[in-house]
């Protein structure tokens, strides 16, 4: 099962990010990708909470974790949950809220380039490995409004249900993390690895070199196969 990001504002079944990658691991598997709930866009650029909306966290996340509940009753085994930037965290975050309920098996994440933390956390490795183009995005204030724009409520820019980012990630399953080389939110994704460990979960962490964000959307680059190649091959050893 396979899910897009776009900031938990963009994005649709018909996009690249969720597209490609679904298609590229598919032979011989049956893949899902789900167009879950995005937040409205009138919040977006805002920097007070901009309140509550139907839309607005948990509602993307419980379409995702209906589709879980699904998908594996319909398959009779455990799935593998995987997703880029804003469904990374989708699907980190439905693995976590998941974990150890009977009948919603998860044998494995696929988390590429992802944004798992409320407060993007700061590491100079990755601030230093920024280029030009990789600099003006995705600043930590930039990162807080997306956040706030899709929980609604200041209250919930914190470790949890919607963060999985420095929360209680006992029991989490294995995972195969992929990170964009010149992309702020490696940040997020190297504390995640990080805290994953430490919590006892198998990981295998990549960096794909010379990426920036979004890189998933690029089906012809020599980087997209070669992180097809990672997934597929991580799938194989973990069904």
């Amino acid at each position: 099962m396979w899910l897009h990001g776009g900031a938990f504002v963009y994005g649709g079944l018909d996009m690249l990010e969720s597209d490609a990658p679904a298609r590229a691991v598919a032979s011989g598997r049956r893949v899902v990708t789900v167009h879950y709930r995005l937040a409205p866009k009138s919040g977006l650029w805002r920097k007070s909470a901009p309140g509550k909306h139907p839309n607005r966290f948990p509602a993307a996340q419980d379409d995702v974790v209906d589709v879980v509940r699904w998908l594996v009753e319909d398959s009779g085994s455990e799935i593998h949950l995987g997703g880029a930037s804003g469904g990374a965290n989708l699907a980190a975050a439905a693995a976590r809220r998941l974990r150890g309920e009977s009948g919603a098996g998860i044998a494995s994440t696929v988390l590429a380039y992802g944004l798992f933390h409320a407060v993007l956390p700061v590491v100079p490795e990755v601030e230093a490995s920024l280029d030009l183009f990789a600099r003006p995005l995705l600043t930590p204030a930039m990162v807080r409004r997306i956040n706030l724009n899709y929980v609604g409520d200041q209250a919930l820019l914190r470790p949890g249900p919607a963060f999985p980012g420095g929360s209680d990630l006992r029991g989490f399953p294995p995972t195969l993390m992929l990170e964009a080389h010149k992309d702020r939110l490696r940040a997020s994704g190297t504390t995640m690895h990080r805290e994953l460990r430490e919590a006892g979960t198998e990981v295998e962490y990549t960096v794909v070199e010379g990426t920036r964000h979004g890189f998933l959307s690029l089906p012809r680059s020599r980087a997209f196969r070669t992180s097809m190649s990672l997934i597929t091959t991580w799938l194989s050893r973990h069904d």
